[in-house]
C-alpha cells in the first residue's frame, strides 16, 4: 500500500510519531544547553510538573533547588556534547531511550573530562514531551592529564578512583570479555521494532548509581 492510499488515521499516526521523535531528540540538546548556561528554570521545564527529586521530594521547585546547589561545587563551567540517540516507543505518549554524552568540567585547578550515557524515560503530557526520568551511567571521569586506566575510571577532584556503570545495563560487554572468541552460535534475528534496547538488555536491571548533576 502506498502512502497516498493509507487511511487518514494511519497517516496521522505516522506523522505524530515523526513529530514525537523530533521533539524527544531535542530534549537532551535542550538539557545540555540549559545546564551549561546555568538556566535552571529552562532546565527544570524539561521535566513534568510532578517530577520526583530523590526519595522525599517532587516538583520543579525541588529539582531547581537541587540542581542549583549541585552545580555550584565543584563545578565552575561545563560543556555537554550530545552523541547518538536511540528512541523507542512504548505507546504514543510514552517512550524510552539511550543517549551518549561527552562532557567537560572546569573544577577549580582541574579540568575533568567524562564519557557517559543517559538511560531516559519520556512522557507526553498535554501535548508536550518531557523527561520522565534520567539515569546517568558513567564510564570515566578524570582530569585531562590523568588517563583513566584500569577498572576504576571515575575520579572527581579530591576523591578516590571508583568504578563506573557505563557497561552494566547491557550483558553483552561482560559476556564478550568472558569468552575467548566468537560464541559460535547462530546470528540472532534482528530485534523487533521498538525492541532494540530491550533485546540488548536481555532482562538486565538498571544498575544502582550515585547520581551527579551531569
Amino acid at each position: 500500500m502506498t502512502d497516498a492510499a493509507l487511511p487518514d488515521a494511519a497517516l496521522l499516526a505516522r506523522i505524530d510519531r515523526l513529530e514525537s521523535l523530533d521533539a524527544i531528540r531535542q530534549l537532551p540538546a535542550k538539557y545540555a544547553l540549559a545546564l551549561d548556561m546555568r538556566d535552571m528554570d529552562a532546565m527544570v521545564s524539561l521535566f513534568p510538573a510532578d517530577v520526583r527529586v530523590g526519595k522525599d521530594a517532587s516538583g520543579r521547585l525541588a529539582l531547581r533547588a537541587y540542581m542549583d546547589r549541585t552545580l555550584r561545587s565543584p563545578f565552575t563551567g561545563t560543556s555537554h556534547h550530545i552523541g547518538g540517540h536511540v528512541i523507542e516507543f512504548d505507546d504514543p505518549d510514552h517512550a524510552h531511550g539511550v543517549v551518549y554524552s561527552k562532557n567537560e568540567h572546569e573544577t577549580g585547578d582541574e579540568w575533568v573530562i567524562m564519557q557517559m550515557m543517559y538511560v531516559d524515560d519520556y512522557v507526553r503530557t498535554d501535548g508536550r514531551w518531557f523527561f520522565a526520568r534520567r539515569l546517568p551511567l558513567y564510564w570515566y571521569a578524570t582530569d585531562l592529564n590523568q588517563p583513566p586506566i584500569g577498572d576504576n575510571k571515575m575520579r572527581w577532584p579530591g576523591t578516590d578512583w571508583a568504578e563506573g556503570n557505563f557497561h552494566k545495563l547491557f550483558p553483552s560487554y561482560a559476556e564478550y570479555w568472558a569468552r575467548e572468541g566468537d560464541h559460535g552460535g547462530p546470528v540472532a534475528e534482528p530485534a523487533p521494532l521498538d525492541k532494540y534496547l530491550e533485546t540488548m538488555r536481555r532482562g538486565a536491571a538498571a544498575p544502582k548509581v550515585k547520581v551527579r548533576a551531569d
